[in-house]
């Protein structure tokens, strides 16, 4: 079983779109996994049926024994995050969106009225599809931990891999190179970095194949919107060949593909497309 993670750096370079239709195009029995979990949204390009949906649990919220509490606010003047406010009865009072759950206000209580609940940050599911078991989330607003999210959904895209006798695990991670990058990335096979023609992508592109070099993972890239700016793509061409990077795909400039793309249509269904995937999933499958 080999591990895929399509990446970024910027985001909006058609990434998801892109990993969608590998996911079409491929015959191989694979899993999918979405690991943009901050915005996932492979799930609308993959119709199918969800299983019942899983909580997600990071980090604590303190609670409060009003039973024991003797109301000294001490925990109000001492909260690093001002997450415990003085409510209108004189009681203290704790604010969920603003608790990290440092622990501070259970060591400075005098009562030991303090007590730390498991705290749901979302929620993930495993949807069947007709190109394979889809694994996928939603971080609730506002919160963070998505690294960790990110792990729990790769963790499970392993396991439906060793259940179903799947080949490929094809990953969907996120944009950036921050820490749920990271996590997407770790213990991967292959980075396909998806990236187009333009300044913020080259710098972008630039920052994740060296993430990938520290890592000792593969890359090869997807030029999307190649022919958009020639003298942006040659600069794009230049350093992957200068990172090692293999070129497995370059893909035109189309106006039909946002226009099937916000018609619910998928990519492989525009002219054209299905031919420069397939061969795109071909040159992937030989660099793992």
């Amino acid at each position: 079983m080999k591990q895929i993670v399509m990446l970024s750096g910027k985001g909006g370079t058609g990434k998801t779109s892109i990993t969608a239709s590998l996911a079409r195009v491929a015959t191989e029995p694979k899993v999918i996994v979405d690991a943009d979990v901050d915005a996932a949204n492979m799930a609308i390009l993959l119709p199918g049926d969800d299983e019942q949906w899983r909580p997600f649990f990071a980090g604590t919220r303190a609670v409060i024994d009003y039973e024991a509490c003797i109301n000294c606010m001490t925990c109000v003047w001492e909260c690093p995050f001002k997450a415990i406010r003085e409510s209108k009865d004189f009681r203290p009072v704790v604010d969920e969106f603003d608790c990290e759950g440092c622990g501070v206000c259970g060591q400075v209580c005098p009562t030991n009225a303090f007590s730390f609940k498991p705290h749901q940050a979302g929620t993930w599911t495993v949807r069947d599809t007709k190109w394979g078991p889809l694994v996928h989330a939603a971080l609730n607003v506002g919160e963070d931990n998505s690294g960790k999210l990110v792990a729990q959904v790769r963790q499970e895209g392993r396991a439906q891999a060793a259940k179903t006798g799947a080949d490929y695990v094809l990953i969907d991670g996120p944009p950036g190179i921050g820490c749920p990058v990271h996590a997407a990335l770790g213990g991967t096979d292959l980075v396909i970095a998806v990236t187009e023609p333009g300044v913020s992508a080259q710098h972008d592109l630039n920052r994740l194949l060296d993430l990938a070099g520290w890592f000792k993972i593969p890359a090869a890239i997807i030029l999307n919107k190649a022919d958009l700016d020639p003298k942006a793509a040659q600069n794009l061409l230049k350093t992957a060949e200068d990172k090692g990077a293999k070129v497995v795909a370059k893909i035109p400039f189309m106006p039909e593909v946002p226009m099937a793309l916000s018609k619910g249509i998928p990519l492989i269904e525009v002219p054209g497309m299905q031919e420069i995937l397939g061969n795109c999933w071909q040159e992937i499958k030989e660099l793992v």
